[in-house]
């Protein structure tokens, strides 16, 4: 059984927690960091200095940080060749989905758009600089969606490993309280995802307990 250390309504957590869920494996969760504390105990920096989640644990007592390093460790021992690809071009394809979507997008969303509108008091935000991060994302975001003209998935035409990194940030990009440009193929693409169940039970989790 794996065992994942992190709060519920940590974004990074929430990606691994999906991809678990999808793969269909057992896990216990454990909920540290934020509110919950945990991250600068003795037993917890043994597993990530960096004392941060998620940490992942697995059966043979493999202990991993970083969300993407978990999340291509999950897809190599426990995903099949259409969710990540045994050929090296195609899972080449993939990967390098996946890692703009935690590069580019996650980079020009979480910190200077997300933390900013909902972990900052409104009358310490910078409404200026706040456009400026959402036109930024916006350049990323129409990639992804001409990406989604062609495919019904971020890497093709199956579901996979960079559905996890880009679709996990979709929810809060669409429910905060900004101006969107409106991207029709990226809409459809997040309807999509939010039909999937283990997308609704571990991705569209409320974030208020994060409100400043």
């Amino acid at each position: 059984m794996l065992e994942i250390y992190g709060r519920s309504d940590s974004s990074n957590v929430q990606a691994v927690m999906w991809c678990v869920a999808e793969l269909g494996l057992e896990y216990v969760r454990y909920d540290i960091g934020h509110r919950f504390g945990g991250t600068n105990t003795k037993e917890f920096i043994d597993m990530n200095p960096n004392q941060t989640v998620p940490v992942l644990r697995d059966k043979d007592g493999l202990t991993l940080w970083e969300s993407g390093a978990i999340l291509r460790y999950l897809a190599n021992q426990y995903g099949d060749d259409r969710f990540w690809p045994k050929s090296p071009n195609l899972r080449a394809n993939v990967d390098k989905w996946a890692e703009w979507s935690k590069v580019s997008v996650a980079i020009n969303f979480t910190i200077p758009i997300f933390w900013e509108v909902v972990r900052t008091p409104k009358e310490q935000q910078n409404s200026q600089l706040i456009d400026k991060a959402i036109k930024a994302l916006e350049v990323k975001l129409s990639i992804a969606d001409y990406q989604l003209a062609k495919h019904r998935y971020l890497a093709g035409d199956n579901f996979t490993l960079a559905d996890i990194q880009l679709g996990h940030m979709l929810y809060r990009y669409f429910d905060i309280d900004i101006e969107r440009k409106k991207f029709h193929h990226l809409g459809l693409y997040y309807k999509r995802l939010c039909e999937r169940p283990m997308y609704s039970k571990h991705v569209l989790v409320s974030y208020e307990a994060l409100r400043a």
